[in-house]
C-alpha cells in the first residue's frame, strides 16, 4: 500500500538519525545497525556538538510556539489520508511555505509491488489537493533503491546483517521464544553471494532474505533481528483454467523487472528519512475515532459506511464531505503546533473552529419537516394575488446576495411570526412597510418557520429535500488495550428526515454551505434534481454544542 505517513520538505540532514534519538520512532528503532553502517556519521555528529546543544536549547525555550529550532532548515534554500494524516501534511506545508522559504515532499512508500498502484497515489495527491497543499515535489522509496542496496551489502560486510534460509514459521516461532537463527553466524562473504542471487532472483536466492543483526533476544520482538530485505509478496490469480490459485511474482509499477528484492518498510523509511531530512510530528487522535487502515477498511466491509469518502469517515474526503472546511481544519490543525506528545482531540472543539469559518458566508434558507407539516387553507381576506420580494440570504452579510420570498396571508387566530418577514396577526402581514391593515410590531411568543406554495405553473414550486444527521461510529470515547471494534461499534449512526425547502434551493449547487432556518447549517451534497428522485441531499453540520 502507498504510505500517505511522509510528507516533509528536505533540510540537509546532517547527523539528523543521532540528534533525533529517541523522538524519530522508526529511527529510534533502527538507530544501532544504521548508525554502523555509516561511519562518518560519528564525526559529523562531534564536529556538529555545539552547534545542535545550542539548537536543542533553543526549541526547548520556543515551547509550544512554531520557533523550535528545526534542524538544518534557514530561509533561501531549499490507499486515503484521514484526518491523522492531515495534521502533518498542514504543518509541514506551513513550515515549508510560510515559516521559511523551503520546498514540500510528497513521498510515497513504494517497497511492496503486490500492493502498489498508480491510483492510490493519485488519490492521496487528490487528498492534498482538497486541502489546498501542494507539494512542491514528489519523491518515492523507489528512487533510494540503488543506495538502500549498497546500505545492506555495507551492513552485510560489516558482519551487521546476514541471509537467512529458515523456514517462515521456524523463524516467527525463534523470534517468538527469542532464539538465536541458525544461520545468524553465517560469514558475510557467504551473505554476501546470497545477496547476490536474491538479486538475480534465483531460485536459491528466493529461499533467503536479509536479517539484521542486532540482538536475538531483546524485551523488543521488533528488534530481534528484523527483516531488512526480502522477495515480495507474489500476486494471487487463477490457473488459466480458472481452477485453482496460483502465485507468481509481479513487476514494480514503476521500476519494472529492475529489482527482484525490496527493502522493508521499517528499513527503507529510516534510511530515506535521513537522505531526505524527514523530522516527526506526533500523531493527533480523535474521541470516539479509529484511524487504523485495516480498522476503516473493516468498518466498510461492514456496510456500515459506503466507501472511503462516506461522510461519518475520519478521512479527508469524508469530513469535507460532512462539511468541515479546509481553511477551519488548518487553522485547528496548526493551532495544536508541532507537539511531540500524541494527543485526544474532542471533535466539538474542530467543529466550533468550522462554524466561525462558515457562520458569516453561509446563505439563509428555510425547511420544513414533512412529517410535522401544517398545511394552512386561506379561504378568504388573503391577498388579491401572490407577489415575491428580494430579501437578503443572510441578515448580518448583504455579500451573500439575495432570495426571493414568498408574501401571502396566514391563517386567523393568533399573533405570530412569520420568520424573515415580519409579524402576522388575523388580518395582517407587517412587510417592508406594506400593511393590509394595522400593522403588528411587537413581540410574539411564536416565531414560525414557514414556506408558502403556490399553484403550479405561477411560480417554482418547493424543492423536496433529504436532511441527513450522523453520529459517532464508535459508542466509547476511546478503546483500552483489551477493547473489541465489534462490541462498540454503533450501529445506526445516519438518521434522515424528509423537508421541503424554499424554492430558492433550486439554484444552490453541490458543496455549497448554507444554514437552515432553525434547523442548523448543511452542506448541499447533491443539488436539486441530482438526488433520489430529484430531491435535494443536505448533510447537517455539527457546530460543536449542543445539537
Amino acid at each position: 500500500m502507498v504510505s500517505s505517513k511522509v510528507l516533509d520538505w528536505p533540510p540537509v540532514a546532517n547527523g539528523a538519525i543521532s540528534k533525533h534519538q529517541g523522538t524519530l520512532t522508526n529511527v529510534a528503532r533502527w538507530f544501532s545497525f544504521i548508525e554502523a553502517s555509516h561511519p562518518k556519521i560519528q564525526g559529523t555528529i562531534k564536529a556538529a556538538g555545539a552547534k545542535a546543544k545550542e539548537k536543542r536549547a533553543a526549541a526547548s525555550k520556543a515551547g509550544g510556539n512554531y520557533n523550535i529550532g528545526l534542524n538544518n532548515t534557514e530561509n533561501g534554500y531549499s490507499g486515503y489520508l484521514h484526518i491523522g494524516h492531515a495534521k502533518a501534511a498542514f504543518l509541514n506545508d506551513y513550515f515549508a511555505h510560510e515559516a521559511f522559504d523551503g520546498k514540500l515532499i510528497a513521498r510515497f512508500d513504494d517497497t511492496n509491488p503486490a500492493k502498489e498502484k498508480q491510483e492510490f497515489e493519485d488519490s492521496i495527491l487528490h487528498d492534498l489537493h482538497l486541502l489546498g497543499i501542494k507539494p512542491d515535489r514528489v519523491t518515492y522509496t523507489s528512487d533510494y533503491f540503488q543506495q538502500l542496496y549498497e546500505i545492506c551489502e555495507r551492513m552485510i560486510a560489516d558482519g551487521n546483517a546476514y541471509a537467512d534460509d529458515t523456514d517462515p514459521d521456524v523463524q516467527k516461532e525463534d523470534r517468538l521464544n527469542r532464539l538465536p537463527s541458525k544461520r545468524r553466524d553465517r560469514p558475510p562473504a557467504e551473505s554476501l553471494a546470497i545477496l547476490q542471487e536474491m538479486k538475480d532472483g534465483t531460485d536459491f536466492g528466493r529461499r533467503h532474505c536479509i536479517r539484521a543483526r542486532i540482538t536475538f533476544d531483546s524485551l523488543n520482538g521488533a528488534m530481534r533481528d528484523p527483516v531488512v530485505y526480502r522477495f515480495p509478496e507474489f500476486e494471487q490469480s487463477k490457473d488459466e483454467d480458472g481452477d485453482k490459485e496460483v502465485s507468481q511474482p509481479i513487476a514494480h509499477h514503476r521500476t519494472g523487472w529492475a529489482w527482484h528484492i525490496y527493502p522493508t518498510y521499517d528499513f527503507a523509511c529510516p534510511v530515506v528519512d535521513n537522505i531526505e531530512g524527514f523530522w516527526d510530528f506526533a500523531r493527533i487522535n480523535f474521541i470516539r475515532t479509529f484511524l487504523s487502515k485495516r480498522t476503516l477498511t473493516k468498518v466498510i466491509e461492514t456496510g456500515i459506511v459506503l466507501g472511503w469518502d462516506d461522510p461519518q469517515m475520519p478521512t479527508v474526503r469524508g469530513i469535507l464531505r460532512r462539511g468541515l472546511t479546509a481553511p477551519a481544519l488548518r487553522e485547528f490543525m496548526l493551532r495544536q503546533g508541532p507537539s511531540r506528545n500524541a494527543v485526544t482531540m474532542d471533535w466539538t472543539i474542530l467543529w466550533a473552529t468550522n462554524k466561525k469559518a462558515i457562520d458569516f458566508v453561509a446563505p439563509r434558507h428555510t425547511a420544513v419537516e414533512t412529517e410535522q407539516l401544517v398545511v394552512a387553507t386561506i379561504i378568504r381576506g388573503g391577498l388579491a394575488a401572490p407577489y415575491t420580494e428580494e430579501k437578503p440570504k443572510h441578515h448580518k452579510n448583504a455579500a451573500v446576495g439575495t432570495k426571493s420570498a414568498d408574501a401571502a396571508s396566514f391563517s386567523p387566530g393568533e399573533e405570530i411570526t412569520l420568520m424573515g418577514w415580519g409579524n402576522a396577526i388575523v388580518r395582517d402581514i407587517a412587510q417592508s412597510g406594506t400593511t393590509a391593515g394595522s400593522p403588528v410590531t411587537g413581540k410574539t411568543e411564536k416565531k414560525v418557520t414557514w414556506l408558502a406554495k403556490e399553484e403550479e405553473g405561477r411560480r417554482s414550486s418547493l424543492i423536496e429535500a433529504e436532511l441527513w444527521t450522523f453520529d459517532y461510529l464508535l459508542t466509547k470515547d476511546t478503546l483500552g488495550k483489551d477493547d473489541t471494534l465489534d462490541d462498540f461499534l454503533a450501529t445506526d449512526t445516519a438518521t434522515m428526515t424528509e423537508a421541503l425547502c424554499d424554492a430558492n434551493m433550486a439554484t444552490v449547487e453541490a458543496n455549497t454551505i448554507i444554514q437552515l432556518e432553525r434547523k442548523g447549517y448543511f452542506r448541499v451534497d447533491k443539488a436539486a434534481g441530482q438526488g433520489p428522485r430529484g430531491k435535494a441531499v443536505l448533510f447537517k453540520i455539527s457546530t460543536g454544542g449542543k445539537e
